[in-house]
């Protein structure tokens, strides 16, 4: 493998300063201010096209996730063909894939079709995707994806449960982007999807705790390969509380508003230090002057974006007022 700095110096310098130009188009921290601000969803709308959305101001929920998802798909698209390491993209195409075989997996149980949850930002187009889960036949898909979708669907069949088979997509997902992450020529895309690991077993223990749920329940949602083990979380929900597990200062905050959320109250504040942990260790790509990791933070900055746009725009118009907007939008990357 090609050492780091060699990774750096010779495939990620333009990639780097290419990024460091095009996060003016990002939805920042000034645009965030503005768009919570913004006094109905039309003057919201006009801070959005400042980033390259088209006019949304009178877009149907429908039109609205299409230029959401044609925002994702142009940033994914960009990136994607100049990076040296493909596998960097895929990382973050993966949330697709398996959001995607879960629509499929419970659509089929339902006896329904929801093509219009699917998504065309995976790795897989999804007619591709919908054809294979149809023939039964993986032959098209990457393999990992292939058996995670299989077993799922006989998990739902034999327990009748989607929570246990969005359960074991979950972990299949994590687990295929752990394997792509560790081929990388940085660390810092494992690093990342470690505290994410962290922040998705949080969110799932505070969820069993509050409703009511039994330690099993939590320890079959659990994902391996975060900073705290699975074992350790299972054993401090259900003993000293949630803090007691996750110590670092990236989720200490989250961690003691989660035991607040777990006893009943508002999940908002919790939720929201979740995400701004995951904000503030892309922060650390900020320091590096070229490599991976501006792309790999760049990359996982567009899905806050999206969030914060759609969060700001269906806000506005059903009445939202400012100061609750404010209080629910994540910190940006930028």
């Amino acid at each position: 493998m090609i050492s780091l700095s060699a990774k750096q110096s010779t495939d990620y310098l333009f990639l780097s300063a290419y990024l460091r130009a095009k996060e003016k188009n990002l939805l920042g921290r000034e645009r965030l201010a503005r768009l919570a601000a913004a006094p109905n969803a039309a003057e919201a709308a006009k801070v959005l096209e400042e980033c390259g959305y088209p006019d949304l101001a009178d877009a149907s929920d429908a039109d609205l996730e299409a230029a959401l998802s044609a925002r994702r798909e142009a940033v994914f698209s960009d990136v994607e063909k100049l990076l040296p390491e493909k596998a960097m993209a895929e990382i973050f195409r993966l949330r697709y894939d398996y959001h995607n075989a879960k629509v499929l997996v419970k659509a089929e149980a339902a006896g329904a079709e929801r093509a219009e949850l699917l998504s065309a930002s995976g790795r897989v187009s999804p007619e591709t995707l919908t054809e294979a889960f149809r023939q039964d036949d993986g032959r098209a898909l990457p393999p990992a994806l292939a058996a995670a979708m299989r077993q799922a669907r006989s998990t739902l069949a034999r327990a009748a449960n989607p929570q246990l088979a969005d359960m074991e997509l979950d972990k299949a997902w994590y687990a295929e982007s752990f394997s792509l992450a560790a081929g990388l020529s940085s660390d810092f895309c494992t690093r990342y999807l470690r505290l994410s690991a962290d922040v998705a077993n949080l969110r799932s223990a505070v969820r069993c705790l509050r409703g009511g749920m039994d330690e099993g329940v939590l320890r079959a949602a659990l994902i391996p390969g975060g900073n705290v083990s699975a074992e350790r979380i299972a054993r401090a929900a259900y003993g000293e509380g949630v803090s007691a597990a996750f110590t670092d200062r990236r989720l200490a905050e989250a961690a003691a508003l989660g035991e607040k959320a777990a006893a009943g109250a508002p999940l908002g504040d919790f939720e929201r230090a979740c995400d701004n942990a995951l904000t503030r260790f892309l922060d650390e790509a900020k320091l590096v002057g070229f490599g991976p990791e501006p792309a790999a933070a760049y990359l996982a900055s567009v899905e806050g974006e999206i969030i914060a746009a759609r969060m700001a725009l269906q806000g506005k118009r059903a009445g939202v007022s400012n100061e609750t907007l404010r209080e629910r939008l994540r910190e940006s990357y930028v």
